[in-house]
């Protein structure tokens, strides 16, 4: 199966947007958006091992361009090598309406509280609002910004507010304790365009070095 050069995702060829021919070789694309990344610069895809992971400050890390998704994000880290309580790492993102719905698809999670606003007004909330786990997704968005392949051992989380239809999110992992060469405790939190805390909670994570 083919896979896209920009985010290295696999493509079928039925479903890949339209091609591409450079350098007489054919490449698909799993959406326009990696298309356009890819006709930017060729080169960059084809010539560079891993070029669709992010590099930031020096450090190479598990993130890749993938379609329309969206998000910013920051890295407080001493040393990518080894990384010490108070390194940390934020990322932003809107919550969109698009978000909620398509959310509400993948999962199934049809709550009308979450799509519908005239019965929406008429709960505690007044209007609608996003589902929790949804943001919650963004701590799993935060963790992915580590340099390493994060993997979740435990979570907890005490929701705080609810999230409204285009707040804009922030989330901060920042480790509190290395338990072991690849394990650490880290603090979870998010805060709404506000300031305002909108989840708190703490995780256990395994972070093993990127593969090769």
């Amino acid at each position: 199966m083919p896979v896209d050069p920009v985010c290295g995702m696999e493509v079928s060829q039925e479903t890949a947007e339209p091609t591409i021919e450079h350098d007489d070789e054919v490449y698909h694309f799993c959406s326009e958006d990696c298309r356009a990344l890819f006709e930017e610069v060729p080169e960059k895809y084809t010539e560079t091992p891993h070029p669709h992971l992010v590099e930031s400050g020096g450090m190479t890390l598990p993130r890749v361009p993938y379609g329309r998704a969206t998000g910013e994000f920051d890295l407080s880290i001493t040393d990518p090598s080894s990384l010490s309580t108070g390194d940390s790492v934020r990322f932003s993102k809107t919550i969109t309406d698009e978000d909620v719905r398509k959310f509400a698809e993948a999962t199934g999670d049809t709550n009308a509280v979450h799509l519908n606003e005239t019965f929406a007004e008429k709960t505690r909330f007044g209007h609608r609002i996003a589902h929790g786990t949804l943001v919650s997704g963004m701590i799993s968005a935060a963790l992915a910004c580590f340099p390493g392949v994060t993997i979740y051992v435990s979570q907890s989380l005490e929701f705080r507010r609810p999230v409204s239809i285009d707040d804009t999110l922030t989330a901060r992992c920042e480790i509190t304790d290395v338990l072991d060469t690849d394990r650490y405790e880290l603090l979870t939190q998010i805060e709404n365009q506000s300031g305002k805390a909108v989840l708190d909670g703490s995780a256990t994570v395994l972070i093993d070095p990127l593969p090769g």
